[in-house]
C-alpha cells in the first residue's frame, strides 16, 4: 500500500514537473522582433520568427524589436545666429537592423538603453548646432532646408546599430515680441510682392493699351492711305472722261446741240428772257 501511495504521488510529479519544463523550453518571437538565445549568458545565435525551443534553466532567450520607432524631444533651449533664443520639439524616426542586432545586446543589451545612451545624448546637442547656423527668420522660411542639415548631421553623428530613418522639427517657438515682429514683417513682405505684382499688371495693362492704340492708328492709317488713293483714282478717271468729252466736243462741236436735242422735252419756254433766243433755233 504504501509503495501504491508513493508511486501515486510520484508519477504525477513527475510528469507535472515535465510539463513545466516542456513549456519553459518553448519560446515563441514575433515578426517584428528577433531574439537573442543566450546559454550561461553567452550569444548562441539569433532567432528568427516563429516557435523555438532552449534548454530549461540553462539557455534564456531576449527579444529585441526591429520596428520603426519615434522619440520626441521637446522644450530644447537654442539660439539661433543672430541671438534670438527658441524653444524646439524635434521628433527622430530610426529602426535596428537586423544584422546589428548581436551588436546592440553586446553594447547596450536592451533598445530602451540604446535610446537612453545613444540617441537621447545626441540629439539636443546637435539640434543647438544646426539651429544656431541658421537666424531666426531663415530658421522659419527654410525650415526643410534645416531638416535635412539636421537628419544629415544626425546620420553622421549616431554610429551604432541604429539607422536614422528621417527627422522632423515639430515646432520652434520664439518670444512672444519676436513672434509678433517676424509676422508685422511677413505681412510687409507680402504687401510689398502684391504691389509688385500690381505694377506688373498695371504695366502689361499699359503694353496692351499701347499695342491696341498703335494698331487703331495703323489702321486708321491704312484706311486713309486707301481713302486717298480711291480718290487719287477716282479723279484720274474723272479726268480722263472729261478730257474725252473735250476731245470730242472739238472734234465735233454740233454735239453739243445734239446732247441739248435729246434732253429737250419739247416744251417751248413760257416766258423769255429780253434778249434771249429760242433754243434750239438758229437764224442766220
Amino acid at each position: 500500500m504504501l509503495n501504491r501511495n508513493k508511486k501515486g504521488i510520484v508519477i504525477p510529479g513527475l510528469l507535472f514537473i515535465l510539463f513545466i519544463l516542456t513549456l519553459c523550453s518553448c519560446y515563441t518571437i514575433g515578426e517584428g522582433e528577433r531574439g537573442v538565445l543566450l546559454r550561461y549568458g553567452k550569444i548562441v545565435k539569433i532567432t528568427e520568427p516563429g516557435l523555438g525551443f532552449k534548454i530549461p534553466l540553462i539557455e534564456k532567450i531576449s527579444k529585441i524589436s526591429i520596428q520603426n520607432h519615434s522619440m520626441v524631444f521637446k522644450n530644447i533651449q537654442s539660439y539661433s545666429r543672430d541671438q534670438q533664443p527658441a524653444t524646439l520639439s524635434v521628433s527622430v524616426n530610426f529602426h535596428v537592423p537586423v544584422s546589428d542586432i548581436r551588436r546592440l545586446y553586446i553594447s547596450y543589451l536592451t533598445l530602451d538603453d540604446l535610446k537612453e545612451r545613444l540617441i537621447a545624448r545626441r540629439i539636443p546637442a546637435q539640434v543647438e548646432m544646426i539651429f544656431g547656423q541658421h537666424t531666426a527668420i531663415s530658421a522659419v522660411q527654410n525650415r526643410q532646408e534645416m531638416i535635412k542639415e539636421l537628419q544629415s548631421a544626425l546620420q553622421k553623428t549616431i554610429t551604432g546599430p541604429v539607422i536614422i530613418d528621417s527627422v522632423q522639427i515639430e515646432d520652434i517657438s520664439f518670444s512672444a515680441d519676436y513672434e509678433n515682429s517676424i509676422e508685422d514683417r511677413m505681412k510687409a513682405e507680402v504687401a510689398i510682392a502684391t504691389h509688385k505684382q500690381n505694377l506688373e499688371t498695371a504695366k502689361i495693362e499699359a503694353q496692351i493699351a499701347v499695342t491696341q492704340a498703335r494698331a487703331l492708328a495703323e489702321s486708321r492709317l491704312v484706311a486713309a492711305r486707301a481713302e486717298a488713293e480711291s480718290i487719287t483714282l477716282k479723279g484720274a478717271a474723272e479726268a480722263g472722261v472729261i478730257r474725252l468729252r473735250v476731245e470730242a466736243l472739238q472734234k465735233n462741236p454740233e454735239l453739243v446741240h445734239l446732247t441739248a436735242a435729246e434732253r429737250w422735252d419739247g416744251k417751248l419756254p413760257e416766258t423769255m428772257v429780253p434778249g434771249g433766243s429760242v433754243p434750239f433755233v438758229t437764224i442766220k
